[in-house]
């Protein structure tokens, strides 16, 4: 008896139709004649998946008891006796009551694929256990029913059930998911178009890698060596050279032709470590494939196309991206490239692109901010060309019976100076022209075998022939230094242009300048020094790298700036001609130390402008809003204290009512402005606590009519982290607002939910609304949106609201309401230990 196959119905939330689907399928199997039966189906009362359940067999399910409350579970015992050929087992994720025989559904459904019965199951996204902390941060509930990924990755067969956002936002407002009392609060809060839009995305990327892996799996079973194309991988070839950032734009053309294509940069490195690459270059490119959404491999290989073409086939891609070569027409003798040795080994099923670039054609192994001396191996290469070739050449010339003659001889003898000259420089050229001098008159100038010339002609040859060495060795090391100091200064400038440019940028970012130059001149650490005066202890500003030096004293090479601050650098020491460009690279260290400092300077003088900006609105509301209630006052007083106007018992209850409702705006405007003031100078000093929602927001709506409110909050909610008194200004301050805002006959609903580890607090109005682009203004102090009456107030009530807020770890924000309005949102700390179910909307959303 073989085990039996499991497919899975995956869907991005709950209500997009895995159930239907799964029923659906049910329903063709039984019409082909397959023994399919519903071992358990959730239908959570949804009228159209009930009426899919006619016409299919169902088993019987197992009433547990817990808790003196009856539950129903799946009866594996009852599916193993029926022994049907195909099992339907809804939610995968499900947790068994206590008493069942297994935990966890899914293991339930392992005991059905043990006896050989296939399983169709659903899940969703969320559940997945590697997923639950993302799925958290994205809509604030904290699954608590959880399947292992393993157990979805072993299903035979997954198949996604997809729905826009809008399409399932939709069906919940028509009622097809949840009962008619909990669609708003679903549609406000797990159902939001984001929290949508993020958990399609989770499920599309998670069931591509579960596709990548079938399609590797089985690839490998089947040696399958060939690329199959059936997504874009782009593999871009990096040299280390300049032209890299070109290879790598163009590859991002071409990636975003084709949807879901990927780009994949490689730099293959020889084993031994010898490259010509510079490092600040390959991380700007490393930087700028990651911005583009791409990767970087280091790739280790001697043979670069054969280590090329076996990393991009290793990751099944389907177009290599490469450079023209940087070679010049005479150094194709040495081989055909990189470029031409990759097309040629390709293959029908990789495509690969040759990218001109202003590089081409340049030559080689340009070197870098070090790379102005010969080599060891140069050096040794030009005193062997130099000292042993000449003697080799004479044995050779001497073994011949008829020689080529002087004149030949000597132009003999000067290629070998000139190679000397080309590869070991000046010194061992003139070892090869003297070496060869001697030669010359010992064995090819009469008489031979000695140091004597006979004929004058033969002297004057061996004259010139010293002569000529010597200038064209002197030509050729001269023009060899001179390439090499315009290579170096060619890097210098790059350099120096980057760091020009950063500083046109205003690039801030101090720890990135010194990753270059750690890159740059390859050491360990860098750090940036500073002290007060020459008596002080240095302190360290930033630094990267292990164990940055603390001290000038204790680093390989410091580069002092000004006075009182240096560079310190340790791995190794820098040659003189490194620390110019080095100290440019301290010298904008220290720029970017100024300009975070100015940046403070600023920050704090912004402030006292917005201190100053805050009185003097201050004062033109005290101008203004003080003194109307204060006239009506006024005016009601004197009134009663007139002798000359009898007053009825009517009027002077009317003007006494005045005097109140005058009292009580100068105590709530007076109140508000105390509030901004301590909320500006940092003087509030929340007392959190425990409490309950329910004791709090009934006592800030007493100051607003009864019949404007409407009041939804649950006693089931846990207790919060906050301080009462300001919980309760700042509730009173919104619930005032939206009152002033909101339609005479329509009023204002006040409603609580639970949402995993916070609880949210919804304040909304069918006012006009705010437009998304004064959302975040109407929170700044002395702001009133559109035509607010007057008498108002001096719009300080939000800015309170929020500063009491974010002071007790909370935060207030504004959405538009549905159909018209605006809803303030408060979000509070839930007390752990205390995450009860609100009645809204369940805290485990099911599917």
């Amino acid at each position: 008896m073989g085990r039996g196959k499991l497919r899975i119905y995956l869907g991005a939330a709950p209500g997009v139709g895995k159930t239907y689907a799964m029923l659906g399928e049910a329903h063709r199997r039984v019409e082909r004649g397959t023994d399919c039966v519903v071992a358990f189906v959730e239908t959570h009362d949804r009228p159209r998946t009930e009426v899919l359940l006619h016409g299919l067999e169902q088993i019987r399910r197992r009433d547990i008891t817990y808790r003196d409350a009856l539950f129903t579970e799946m009866d594996v015992d009852a599916v193993l006796e029926r022994r049907p050929a195909v099992a339907l087992v809804d939610e995968l994720a499900h947790t068994n009551v206590p008493g069942s025989r297994n935990g966890k559904r899914w293991q339930d459904v392992e005991e059905l694929l043990g006896a050989g019965i296939d399983v169709i199951s659903t899940v969703n996204i969320q559940h997945l256990e590697s997923l639950g902390d993302v799925v958290q941060t994205i809509t604030g509930v904290r699954q608590r029913e959880t399947i292992p990924d393993e157990v979805v990755r072993r299903a035979d067969q997954i198949e996604l059930v997809d729905m826009a956002p809008q399409a399932l936002r939709r069906r919940m407002a028509h009622g097809n998911i949840y009962q008619p009392d909990k669609v708003d609060a679903a549609l406000s809060n797990y159902f939001r178009p984001g929290n949508l839009t993020a958990l399609r995305e989770l499920a599309l990327l998670w069931l591509a890698d579960r596709v990548d892996e079938y399609l590797q799996q089985y690839r490998g079973e089947h040696n399958i060596r060939s690329t199959w194309q059936a997504r874009e991988r782009i593999v871009v070839g990096l040299t280390g050279g300049p032209e890299g950032r070109t290879l790598i734009r163009r590859a991002a053309r071409i990636a975003a032709k084709g949807s879901g294509s990927e780009i994949l940069a490689v730099y293959i490195a020889r084993s031994d470590g010898l490259t010509s690459a510079s490092p600040k270059e390959l991380a700007v490119q490393r930087t700028l494939v990651e911005d583009l959404g791409g990767t970087f491999h280091h790739v280790i290989g001697d043979d670069v196309p054969s280590a090329l073409l076996e990393f991009a086939r290793g990751v099944n891609a389907t177009q290599i991206v490469l450079g023209s070569s940087r070679r010049k027409a005479w150094q194709y003798l040495f081989g055909p490239g990189v470029g031409a040795s990759v097309a040629r080994d390709s293959g029908p099923d990789l495509d690969v692109h040759i990218v001109t670039h202003d590089e081409a054609g340049k030559g080689r192994g340009l070197p870098g901010a070090r790379g102005a001396r010969l080599g060891r191996s140069r050096i040794i290469a030009g005193w062997l060309v130099g000292v042993v070739a000449p003697v080799l050449l004479s044995l050779l010339l001497t073994s011949l019976e008829n020689g080529p003659g002087l004149a030949n001889d000597v132009l003999l003898f000067l290629f070998l100076t000139v190679i000397s000259a080309l590869l070991g420089g000046l010194l061992p050229a003139l070892a090869s022209a003297a070496v060869g001098s001697l030669l010359l008159n010992y064995y090819f100038t009469p008489p031979t075998h000695t140091l004597d010339i006979a004929e004058p002609r033969n002297l004057v040859a061996i004259v010139i022939f010293f002569a000529v060495a010597v200038a064209v060795a002197s030509v050729v090391d001269l023009a060899a230094r001179r390439t090499h100091q315009a290579a170096r200064l060619r890097a210098e400038s790059e350099i120096l242009s980057f760091l020009a440019g950063s500083v046109l940028r205003g690039e801030t970012a101090l720890d990135a300048l010194l990753e270059r130059v750690r890159e740059t001149f390859a050491m360990e650490s860098v750090a940036l020094l500073e002290r007060e005066s020459d008596v002080d202890p240095w302190t360290r500003t930033a630094g990267v790298g292990p164990a940055p030096a603390v001290r000038p004293d204790d680093a390989d090479v410091d580069m002092p700036v000004g006075d009182h601050m240096a560079m310190a650098l340790s791995g190794r020491v820098l040659p003189a001609e490194d620390r110019r460009v080095l100290a440019a690279f301290a010298t904008q260290a220290a720029v970017v130390v100024d300009r975070q400092r100015l940046v403070g300077e600023a920050e704090q003088a912004r402030e006292l402008a917005e201190g100053n900006r805050i009185r003097t609105a201050l004062l033109a509301a005290v101008s203004h809003d003080l003194r109307t209630p204060l006239a009506g006052i006024k005016a009601a007083v004197t009134s009663l204290r007139s002798d000359d106007v009898a007053w009825s018992a009517e009027d002077e209850a009317e003007l006494l009512a005045g005097i109140e409702e005058g009292a009580d705006r100068l105590d709530h405007l007076v109140g508000n402005l105390l509030d901004m003031s301590r909320l500006q100078t940092g003087t509030v000093t929340p007392l959190i606590r425990e409490t309950g929602l329910d004791e709090v927001i009934p006592l800030a709506l007493v100051g607003v009519p009864v019949e404007s409110v409407e009041l939804d909050i649950p006693e089931t909610l846990p207790m919060v982290a906050v301080d009462r008194g300001l919980l309760e200004r700042a509730v009173a301050n919104i619930v005032e607002n939206a009152v002033k805002y909101s339609p005479a006959d329509t009023p204002v609903k006040v409603a609580a939910s639970a949402l995993g580890e916070r609880v949210e607090l919804r304040v909304t109005d069918r006012g006009t609304g705010v437009p998304d682009e004064a959302k975040e203004r109407i929170f700044e102090p002395f702001q009133r949106y559109g035509d607010a009456p007057r008498g108002a107030g001096v719009g300080l009530g939000l800015a309170v609201a929020r500063g009491f807020m974010e002071s007790m770890g909370g935060t207030l924000t504004a959405e538009d309401t549905p159909g018209g309005g605006m809803t303030m949102v408060l979000t509070l700390a839930a007390v752990p230990g205390h995450g009860r179910t609100g009645a809204g909307l369940p805290a485990e959303v099911t599917s």
